[in-house]
This record gives C-alpha cells, structure tokens and sequence, in this order.
C-alpha cells in the first residue's frame, strides 16, 4: 500500500484539506481578524468530506479503480470548494468598509488538486499495467 507513489500523493492531499486548513487563515481582514475555513460551515463541510474521501481513497488500495473513481469525485469537491473560495475573495475585493487580505489557506484546494490529478494518473498506469499482464496470460 505505502509503496505504491499514489499512496503517498494521497497521504499528501490528505495532509493538505485536513491538518493545513486549522493552520493558515482563509483571509484577513483590515481589523486584524484572521477568517479560518471553519467561520463557514460550508467550508468545513467540504474540506471534511476532501478529507474523508482521501482516506477512502487510501484505503481502497485493492480496488484501484474504485480509488480512480474517488479521486476524481474528490478533484470536483475541491474545485467546488476553489470555486466558493473564488466567488467570497471577489465579494470581498469589492468592499468599501474593510479591504481584506487573501491568505495561504485559499490555494489550498488548488495544491490538492495538483495531488490528487498525480495519483489519478499514477493509478491509471497501475491499472493499464495491470490490463497489459493480463493479455499476456
């Protein structure tokens, strides 16, 4: 399991939508207010269900195209929660009261996808390697 360069890239995204979000600020605003993912239940929602189907998608190192299948569902969770990020830092570009500071923990989603299309694609040669033994016999 821990062999296998998918493995790794998914402990990686792991890392990155579970433990790096209570780390860097989603943004700050001009009082010095640091806005974390989990200010937004929706936020905390998507970042625990990218969590959840990386480890699901750890586990199911067996069943590889079950593990394909997660990664991608797990690619469009990301850019949905990208797509949020995206659609609150131009809402809050436009403000008049507070001008706000977009922080590291936006690009989040974006490095776990970089992650999670490497292990697609690591998963995707597994399996054709697998496909080519099996002409052979």
């Amino acid at each position: 399991m821990i062999q296998r360069i998918q493995t790794i890239y998914l402990l990686l995204a792991f890392l990155i939508t579970g433990i790096l979000p209570f780390v860097f600020p989603l943004w700050t605003l001009t009082d010095g207010k640091s806005e974390m993912f989990m200010s937004n239940q929706i936020y905390s929602i998507l970042f625990g269900l990218s969590t959840s189907l990386s480890l699901l998608s750890i586990l199911f190192y067996k069943k590889r195209q079950h593990q394909f299948v997660i990664g991608r569902l797990n690619i469009i969770l990301n850019l949905i929660l990208l797509g949020l990020f995206v659609y609150r830092s131009l809402n809050l570009s436009g403000e008049t009261l507070a001008v706000s500071e977009k922080g590291i923990g936006m690009f989040l989603p974006i490095i776990a996808i970089v992650f999670l299309v490497l292990a697609n694609k690591a998963i995707k040669k597994d399996e054709d390697l697998v496909k080519s033994v099996d002409r052979l016999r």
